[in-house]
């Protein structure tokens, strides 16, 4: 009987490697020629989406992350007609590569200052302490109210503005938590 040894397709490694180098340079070279566009993270620098905006837009946050830049902002304010002191905005999150909108409920009472965020799928109910401690957990739920709840303030630190959260009577001692409700699945 005679011992063969079984061919597996694959090439010997370093012909596949050339290989494998040539057809990368070639797909490359292909794409280059036919305008393919790379991913937004690959390249140099980061477009703005600036222009196309929605009127009354509000910067909340400007900041590069390991998804490339992200800018968030709200707009829109539309008052809740059956809830005295309450909001909703389109809140608005762009990355390189795309923008999502969603919109959110801020609650501005003095008793009761609160977001509301979430999907079709999971509710989040966040309770807020204007005036008490900002934390990078919290920032972004407080730069919304600061932006729905006193407008004048919008893109402002909120840490900073704890003695403003006092002339408003809020305590600056509420507790802060936050409820998940899940909805039904599909």
């Amino acid at each position: 009987m005679l011992n063969r040894p079984r061919s597996s397709g694959a090439l010997p490694l370093r012909l596949g490697a050339a290989l494998c180098r040539a057809l990368l340079a070639a797909s490359c070279l292909v794409a280059a020629s036919v305008g393919v566009a790379w991913p937004a993270a690959a390249q140099e620098d980061s477009r703005s989406n600036a222009e196309n905006r929605p009127p009354g837009f509000q910067v909340l946050l400007d900041r590069v992350t390991h998804r490339g830049r992200e800018v968030v902002g709200v707009y829109g304010l539309v008052p809740e007609p059956a809830q005295p002191g309450m909001w909703r905005v389109q809140v608005w999150e762009e990355l390189d590569d795309r923008v999502t909108v969603a919109t959110d409920k801020i609650g501005c009472s003095l008793t009761s200052p609160l977001r509301i965020t979430g999907s079709s799928r999971r509710l989040i109910i966040r309770e807020l302490n204007p005036g008490g401690v900002i934390t990078p957990a919290n920032r972004l739920d407080h730069l919304m109210w600061w932006a729905v709840c006193v407008p004048a303030q919008a893109g402002k630190d909120p840490a900073s503005l704890g003695p403003l959260a006092l002339q408003l009577g809020y305590s600056g001692r509420l507790p802060e938590r936050e409820q998940v409700v899940l909805g039904p699945g599909r």
